[in-house]
């Protein structure tokens, strides 16, 4: 019996999100109109199938093109705007620099230098991670530091793999990076405003609508000690208790990275020309709202920054030429080694969100939100944060931030209670989610790397998910109530 399920494993995974989609089709669980339920059908056929990795996840992400014109719910046209969001560009220019630091080796003496300063320690080039990618992510959005730290991570797990001892678990290690990576970024993004997008655009939503404001020193005061917390959460959780690496400090491998930085020697030209582009592009992460408000020409954002990371590097020469007779940093060949899937994969998770809102399914999780209206303030910051916190897995943070803001703040003037108590934890949830690769895009930027099976993504996601509910819960029901005068 266990042969044939083996055998028929990939068919019989098909079934669970068939059946999901069946079953909303001929019951309507949920009572809403057809075309709502007609969504909810699709959302359950192709999560399911992404759980289950029924098939390849860009293959499943494809489906909305084919779906939702056949059943009306949007046309071709509109279902294929998702697939060219300006997100996807981002990822695709980030993709693309990272790519130039790895043609060149930029990567590798990054990387080297990293574990030259942290020692060889599995626990400690954690740690050290995730205080760089949070640390980062407090100024860079969470997209961009991920990206950055991206190609130096995928380096570092290639160099320790070649010197763990026989009782390490370098499976344990690279994935443990690897996902430490996103989630650092997105713990890190929400103790500033600029850290993530939902942040700003909650305080977009509070100026509209109660002509009131947060300063960016205030918010600090109240989410860094909540980031900070949440880092060593994550860092407990991943390396002490669900994935322990034991890899221990070795003088072998410390007499490795200082010979490999010896044979590496001194910067070469390609390194520097790549370096400067990729330090460049930082830089104007960095900068581009003070950029933007000083000047009203030209106006920046991410993913006009990145792509013009990316398009240099097809302009400037390397000053080498290569077995194409190539002279520039990056070739088109080169980009036959970019994970071109996971560009479709956010596609496919924008399509379905798009739908789900059109649909009005999120209106009316605001009135399922409202039922919990019992004057227990408790009981309702707890459910806004954990319908927060899972709903960023299916759609996009700011959208959902954009459509929820208006929700939690009628509900707030209802209970004639601060709308910061239920504004807050909602837009602190929408940055923590971790079981799906569309569900941040870091998230999507890390699962490229193949290090991590969705399966390990969705366990680790899922203790982390409720971990973030709890303690953002407390800490607005404690803490936020001390602050709450700060507008």
């Amino acid at each position: 019996m266990n042969a044939w399920i083996n055998k028929h494993k990939q068919a019989l995974s098909l079934i669970p999100g068939l059946a999901i989609c069946l079953f909303f089709f001929l019951v309507n669980p949920l009572g809403v109109d057809s075309k709502a339920n007609t969504v909810l059908a699709f959302a359950g056929l192709m999560i399911g199938w992404w759980v289950l990795d029924a098939m390849p996840l860009p293959v499943v992400a494809l489906l909305p093109l084919v779906l939702f014109p056949l059943f009306s719910i949007s046309s071709i046209k509109e279902t294929s705007k998702a697939y060219s969001d300006s997100v996807i560009y981002l990822f695709m220019g980030g993709f693309f620099l990272g790519l130039a630091i790895e043609k060149w080796n930029l990567h590798k003496r990054i990387a080297l230098h990293i574990i030259n300063l942290t020692g060889t320690n599995g626990d400690r080039i954690i740690l050290g991670f995730i205080l760089a990618t949070g640390a980062l992510s407090m100024w860079l959005s969470n997209t961009a530091t991920t990206m950055m730290m991206f190609p130096i991570g995928a380096s570092v797990i290639h160099v320790i793999s070649q010197h763990a001892g026989p009782d390490s678990r370098l499976n344990h290690f690279s994935l443990t990076l690897m996902l430490a990576l996103a989630y650092a970024a997105n713990f890190g993004g929400i103790a500033t405003i600029i850290g993530t997008p939902p942040n700003v655009a909650y305080l977009r939503h509070l100026n509209e609508h109660y002509k009131q404001t947060i300063a960016f020193a205030d918010w600090m005061k109240v989410c860094m000690p909540l980031s900070l917390l949440l880092l060593f959460t994550l860092y407990v959780v991943m390396v002490k208790w669900l994935y322990p690496n034991r890899i221990k400090d070795s003088h072998e491998a410390r007499a490795y990275i200082k010979q490999e930085l010896r044979i590496l020697g001194p910067l070469s030209v390609p390194e520097r020309r790549v370096m400067l582009i990729f330090g460049f592009t930082a830089l104007l992460w960095i900068t581009k709202d003070l950029i933007n408000e000083y000047q009203h020409v030209l106006q920046l954002d991410d993913t006009i920054i990145a792509l013009c990371g990316a398009i240099s590097l097809f302009l400037f020469p390397s000053g080498k030429t290569d077995a194409h007779g190539y002279n520039r940093l990056l070739a088109w060949e080169d980009t036959s080694k970019m994970a071109w899937g996971i560009l479709l994969l956010f596609g496919g998770g924008i399509a379905l969100a798009k739908a789900l809102e059109d649909a009005k399914l999120i209106d009316g999780l605001g009135h399922f939100i409202a039922g919990f209206a019992t004057g227990n303030i408790l009981v309702l910051i707890f459910t806004v944060t954990l319908v927060s916190v899972f709903l960023s897995e299916i759609m996009s943070n700011v959208a959902q931030v954009i459509v929820l803001a208006p929700v939690v703040s009628a509900l707030s003037d209802a209970l004639h209670i601060n709308p910061l108590l239920l504004g807050i934890p909602m837009t602190l949830g929408a940055s923590c989610a971790g079981m799906l690769p569309m569900g941040t895009p870091p998230n999507a930027i890390v699962f490229a790397s193949g290090h991590i099976r969705l399966k390990h993504m969705l366990t680790t996601g899922f203790v982390l998910n409720l971990i973030c509910v709890v303690l953002i819960t407390l800490f607005s029901w404690q803490v936020l109530p001390h602050f709450i005068h700060l507008r």
